[in-house]
């Protein structure tokens, strides 16, 4: 399985990115500073997730989600949680 998954901070900045581990245990390693981007920015919280049975889906979603940032799709996402 590989997963898309959207987080958001206190500030409420967002970073989307995509897996193949657990979110949760993906979220952990950002919490810990294990990613370049939201590393000192934390913490963060999962705010949204998708499973896709391929790399490719998961990557094509991802850059779909990352098109919405900002636009109302991407807000309609993420409050509708």
């Amino acid at each position: 399985m590989f997963y898309i998954y959207i987080l958001e901070n206190d500030v409420n900045k967002h970073y989307i990115g995509y897996t193949s581990k657990d979110p949760i245990e993906r979220l952990e390693e950002h919490n810990r500073s294990k990613g370049n981007w939201t590393r000192y920015k934390g913490p963060w919280k999962l705010v949204y997730q998708e499973s896709f049975l391929t790399k490719e889906e998961a990557s094509r979603r991802e850059k779909q989600i990352k098109n919405y940032k900002g636009g109302q799709a991407f807000k309609k996402l993420v409050i509708n949680i």
